[in-house]
């Protein structure tokens, strides 16, 4: 099984036309994806590698009963887009703009918890179940289909972490980049709970980095929630106190948030960590049963 998206997953691209969305529809389209629509406003009939383009999503969705949309818009106009899925009733929205402000995200937040909308993202690389569907900017080739559900609030470690697993042989479920702003939908506990459900999730990687208390949050509920074996790594590890490494949420304020304070708070629990990622496949396959 997987989290989230699978092969009956019905997609809408936002920004269709675009040259980052029409670029990564072909690419979704190639890996099996099932796109059954785009938005694009006043582009409505045109049609994107074969996929039919509507003016708004409620267009789109009574058309094509779609649960699932992935936003290529600007950042300013990426609020009111995922608010305009969230309003069409889709389920499940992938937010990949970057630099949305965060006052903005708080006013999206408590639209979609009213509607009942999960959000992945902003500013992230997507989800992929291997096998089954891909919904995002990710380089599908390095995945394998397996056991192993994985979280990450890197992109690039995402890619890493997900090319050290295959390369030894270990599949993944589910691999999820939530996006590295300090607003963002789904994040490390409701989706250690949704791996936790899945009977075809054997074990699950958590990347973490620098910033906020996030990571402890996760430790505290593994702790208390999870019975799958769970390893850990957190980025970071050498950044200076005061210093913003890449992301708006990677910062470490007054020396609280420091990679090795989050090391500490899961070892506390017992929790497995990685010090570089080459450690991950090694300790994965000692906790696989």
């Amino acid at each position: 099984m997987s989290i989230l998206i699978n092969k009956k997953s019905k997609v809408i691209v936002q920004g269709i036309t675009g040259r980052d969305g029409a670029f990564h529809t072909k690419k979704m389209l190639a890996y099996g994806t099932h796109i059954v629509g785009g938005v694009s406003p006043g582009k409505g009939g045109e049609l994107v590698e074969g996929v039919p383009v509507f003016n708004t999503m409620k267009e789109a969705v009574r058309a094509t009963e779609a649960d699932t949309s992935i936003i290529f818009v600007p950042s300013k106009f990426a609020p009111d887009a995922i608010l305009e899925a969230s309003d069409a009733g889709i389920k499940l929205v992938v937010a990949i703009s970057e630099g949305i402000p965060v006052i903005d995200m708080l006013r999206v937040k408590k639209v979609l918890q009213k509607n009942g909308t999960s959000l992945v993202g902003p500013n992230c690389p997507g989800l992929i179940s291997p096998g089954k569907s891909m919904i995002g900017i990710l380089p599908s080739h390095i995945f394998k289909e397996g056991k192993v559900g994985l979280i990450s609030r890197s992109g690039t470690l995402t890619y890493e972490m997900v090319d050290l697993l295959t390369k030894n042989d270990i599949g993944q479920s589910t691999s999820i980049g939530i996006g590295g702003d300090p607003i963002a939908g789904l994040y490390y506990e409701e989706l250690l709970d949704k791996f936790e459900k899945d009977p075809e999730t054997h074990a699950i990687v958590l990347i973490g980095e620098i910033g906020g208390d996030a990571e402890e949050r996760a430790a505290e509920f593994i702790n208390s929630k999870v019975t799958k074996p769970v390893v850990i790594f957190i980025a970071g590890q050498t950044a200076p106190v005061g210093k913003q490494m890449g992301h708006a949420g990677a910062i470490i304020s007054s020396g609280s948030g420091t990679a090795q304070e989050k090391i500490a708070y899961f070892e506390k629990f017992g929790i497995p960590v990685a010090r570089e990622p080459e450690e991950i496949p090694i300790l994965i396959k000692k906790l696989l049963p």
